[in-house]
């Protein structure tokens, strides 16, 4: 129960990651605000929980649609805590050559994966410098430290989560506010094991440079998750850990 009293919003929740990060964060006593462009109230109610679970469509490209589900927290739970920005294009992509990427799937992309992240703690972070405390957690990806060829958009827009991660953490630290991103590696989720474009492509070069030889989930990522949005991170902002397996090994 390290999150007693403690309230998060989960951006891209529906399904995925984000539902499963949910779960865990009530597990650890917090109340959860589940979004997602599509209607995220099955999956709330999946978690059995409605007195510590909320659900509010919204979309992280559009500002009036992330002021608005802020203000749903608020007017809801009365406080918020914790941002995890999870929403992000990829599990529907097929894995091609940069210059035979449609413009309009590129723009798609980075307007979910970088501008939804600029959305999402700019609407939070009045909150959190008011109450001089706040966690913001960022999703990037294992994949930008390896430029894994035929992702070319979606890596560009993964780097420059961990680019935000860090600038952010050093306009917000005066604020007692910490800004961290996980970057894990290909993680077995519901919505990325429907797409065998995505789940067949490099499968063997993924599983031969883990140094851990298994299939990924997402409860592999939720410790993490936990440990940047409790004290027990107090002292760390501006970092990115990387949860792969052991394929890629960051340096100091």
């Amino acid at each position: 129960m390290q999150l007693k009293g403690k309230v998060a919003i989960i951006t891209g929740a529906a399904s995925g990651m984000g539902l499963v990060f949910a779960a865990r964060l009530l597990k650890e006593g917090a109340a959860v605000v589940l979004t997602d462009i599509k209607d995220p109230k099955t999956a709330a109610d999946s978690l059995g929980m409605p007195q510590r679970v909320l659900a509010v469509t919204a979309d992280v490209r559009i500002s009036q649609s992330v002021e608005a589900m802020v203000a749903r927290t608020l007017e809801h739970f009365g406080r918020l805590d914790i941002l995890v920005n999870n929403a992000a294009f990829f599990a529907e992509l097929v894995p091609q050559s940069f210059d035979k990427i449609a413009e309009s799937e590129w723009d798609r992309l980075m307007a979910v994966n970088v501008k939804g992240v600029w959305q999402c703690a700019r609407a939070v972070t009045p909150i959190f410098k008011e109450q001089a405390s706040g966690r913001i957690i960022n999703i990037a990806s294992a994949i930008v430290a390896k430029g894994t060829p035929m992702l070319m958009h979606y890596i560009a827009s993964k780097g420059a989560v961990v680019a935000m991660t860090r600038a952010l953490a050093r306009e917000l630290a005066d604020n007692g506010v910490t800004v961290n991103a996980v970057a894990p590696g290909l993680i077995l989720t519901d919505t990325v094991q429907a797409n065998p474009d995505i789940t067949g492509f490099q499968s063997g070069t993924v599983m031969q440079a883990r140094a851990i030889k298994r299939d990924a989930y997402p409860e592999d990522v939720t410790g993490t998750i936990v440990f940047l949005a409790s004290d027990d991170s107090a002292f760390m902002t501006g970092q990115t850990l990387i949860v792969d397996g052991g394929s890629v090994f960051s340096t100091l």
